[in-house]
């Protein structure tokens, strides 16, 4: 069999992000009207901070406002929750990112509960896992969204095919698998309990993985012309006794087998931030009752 094709995350996280621009254009000129992204970060982790960075940069350059709030590490919940507060009423603010990880003293649930749904562009909010998986348009979490469309790149008509996601956290298992199931998917979610993951794994004609596990998905995890999506971010000591980061699938192996891939990185990593700008878009069009330009 030949070796599997490589899904190139960066150049479709690419074009997403040039259909924000575009939308986000049309916004302005037909209804005067900028998306804005208000991000909220709690203390000063260097990684957090460079998220945050990375989501302002990307922002400017899809056409889109960015606020940016910054609190000390030692803010109390209440105070987050009202700063939250002010702008969930703020017309400028279309949505809102709260930063995670939280210090110790704030209870993230609480945090995420505190926003308003319209504006959660993260997905987070029960209303919107409630929508996700009762069918009803709400605003989805962003890998788990970014994920589905690297897979469309690949088989645009998902209907009928046996999918498989490993792992049902929050942030990708379980709103992948209403993503798949919505895209008329038969899903099986394979956790920590589960009984022979690789087998179940192996008769699969789509595995996500998201277990935290580096390359614990190997060769025989995958059915010959399966369609892998690793969302896995692991980082590991390279040959040179540096860091380098690597996937949930063994990705030498797996390449040989599946018809499809994504590389760790380059694969759902670079979807994320793409789908964050899509959200705000959609988030802006929803609160004023416009068409969504960007379905999935």
């Amino acid at each position: 069999m030949a070796e599997a094709r490589v899904i190139d995350g960066k150049a479709i996280a690419v074009s997403l992000r040039q259909r924000v621009a575009a939308a986000a254009s049309q916004l302005r000129e037909t209804q005067r009207l900028t998306p804005a992204l208000a991000t909220v970060l709690v203390g000063d982790n260097p990684a957090s901070q460079s998220y945050i960075r990375a989501k302002g940069t990307a922002c400017t350059a899809g056409g889109l406002a960015s606020f940016d709030l910054r609190l000390p590490g030692d803010v109390s919940e209440a105070a987050l929750i009202s700063e939250i507060g002010r702008l969930n009423i703020d017309e400028r603010v279309d949505g809102i990112l709260v930063q995670l990880p939280l210090p110790p003293q704030i209870d993230a649930q609480r945090v995420i509960a505190a926003i308003d749904p319209e504006k959660d562009v993260d997905g987070f909010h029960p209303i919107n896992v409630g929508r996700l998986w009762t069918g009803i348009p709400g605003l989805v979490p962003c890998t788990p969204q970014g994920c589905l469309l690297l897979l469309r790149a690949v088989r645009p008509d998902l209907s009928g095919a046996a999918a498989v996601v490993l792992g049902r956290s929050n942030i990708v298992g379980r709103p992948i698998a209403a993503l798949l199931l919505a895209a008329d998917c038969t899903v099986t979610m394979v956790h920590s309990r589960t009984r022979d993951p690789a087998l179940i794994s192996s008769h699969a004609d789509i595995v996500v993985a998201s277990i935290g596990r580096p390359g614990l998905v190997g060769a025989n995890w995958i059915k010959p012309g399966a369609i892998v999506i690793d969302v896995g971010i692991n980082a590991v000591p390279g040959p040179d006794g540096r860091s380098r980061i690597v996937g949930d699938v063994d990705f030498p192996a797996a390449s040989q087998i599946a018809s499809a891939i994504t590389p760790v990185p380059g694969g759902v990593g670079p979807m994320t931030i793409a789908c964050l700008l899509r959200n705000t878009l959609v988030a802006a069009c929803r609160r004023r009752g416009l068409t969504n330009p960007l379905p999935l």
